[in-house]
């Protein structure tokens, strides 16, 4: 009988084996692939950014800490680590409210919501040139739709592609075209809040406002923060907007508030072929980053509501 068990034991060993091999044959494309362009691309970068590597004219020498030297002594680069934050500040909390409501609007539709949905979505698969060029138009200060109508009404629409002040929100607008990705997450979490507690609250007393901040937010809080993380990350990388709207013209010279780090980074290195200060703005943006979304991750384990976790229930 031992030795039965002990066969059988060894044949669903071997089974397991099998299996686990299996499952890493199939999943080799992607492990290679991420080996090889994101880790081996990251670990290249780095040992770029303490070197002389201009492609342009094939010189690859070490050069220490010299780029990392350079960006701190460069102006470019606080002004435009500063015209990145002060867009993330603005367009996050813009782009979560946006969504949120488009959500909510969505999430009262009863038939047909499926059509509104479609509808809601199409921007989002937009291509970056074509939304730019509408935006182009929209945006003139002189021409443009949106100032336009705000004569309609009285209102003197600003420059807003060219005064500094409007640029970054006019930048803003731009990317809240796009938010229905974001849209498509918060309604899911929407439609998983359970009615009970909405018609508790209701037979309680609380009316529609004091049930969304106390019922339905934070029950959508988790998918409200993974939203947050992830445009925050987006938004210290932006860079199709910026570019398409004033530097897609190389001639044309771009206001100063418009240069965003990924856009002085790309000039770095597909301009000026300076891959070494290049990779050193990589990395800074790469640790710059990485520090507010494990801000954000503390924060968060504070604010946000997980139904099964025994933490969560003693905050509530």
């Amino acid at each position: 009988m031992t030795a039965l068990f002990a066969r059988r034991r060894m044949s669903r060993d071997r089974y397991d084996r099998r299996e686990v091999l299996t499952a890493y044959l199939f999943l080799s494309p992607w492990i290679i692939g991420f080996l090889v362009f994101t880790v081996g691309a990251m670990v290249f970068s780095l040992v770029v950014s303490f070197s002389r590597y201009n492609i342009a004219v094939g010189i690859f020498r070490p050069a220490g800490l010299a780029n990392y030297a350079a960006l701190a002594a460069d102006p470019k680069v606080p002004l435009a680590l500063a015209n990145t934050l002060y867009f993330a500040v603005l367009a996050v909390p813009l782009e979560i409210a946006f969504a949120l409501l488009l959500a909510m609007l969505l999430n009262r539709v009863g038939p047909g919501s499926g059509f509104f949905r479609t509808v809601f979505y199409l921007p989002k698969m937009t291509p970056a040139v074509a939304t730019a060029s509408v935006f182009l138009l929209l945006l003139n200060g002189n021409q443009g739709a949106i100032n336009k109508g705000l004569a309609l009404l009285g209102i003197q629409g600003p420059q807003w592609l060219i005064d500094p002040d409007w640029i970054k929100p006019s930048i803003v607008l731009m990317t809240l075209w796009g938010v229905s990705g974001t849209m498509v997450i918060l309604l899911a979490a929407l439609r998983n809040v359970p009615v009970e507690l909405h018609e508790a609250a209701a037979l309680d007393g609380a009316g529609a406002v004091r049930r969304f901040f106390y019922v339905t937010l934070p029950m959508i809080s988790g998918a409200v923060f993974f939203n947050v993380i992830v445009l925050t990350i987006a938004a210290l990388q932006i860079f199709d907007q910026a570019y398409l709207l004033f530097y897609r013209d190389q001639g044309q010279a771009a206001p100063d508030a418009s240069l965003f780090y990924a856009v002085y980074l790309f000039q770095q290195a597909f301009r000026q072929f300076d891959f070494g200060f290049a990779s050193a703005m990589t990395w800074l943006i790469f640790v710059i980053i990485l520090l507010i979304a494990l801000v954000q991750v503390k924060v968060g384990n504070r604010l946000v509501y997980y139904e099964n976790s025994d933490s969560s229930e003693e905050r509530a």
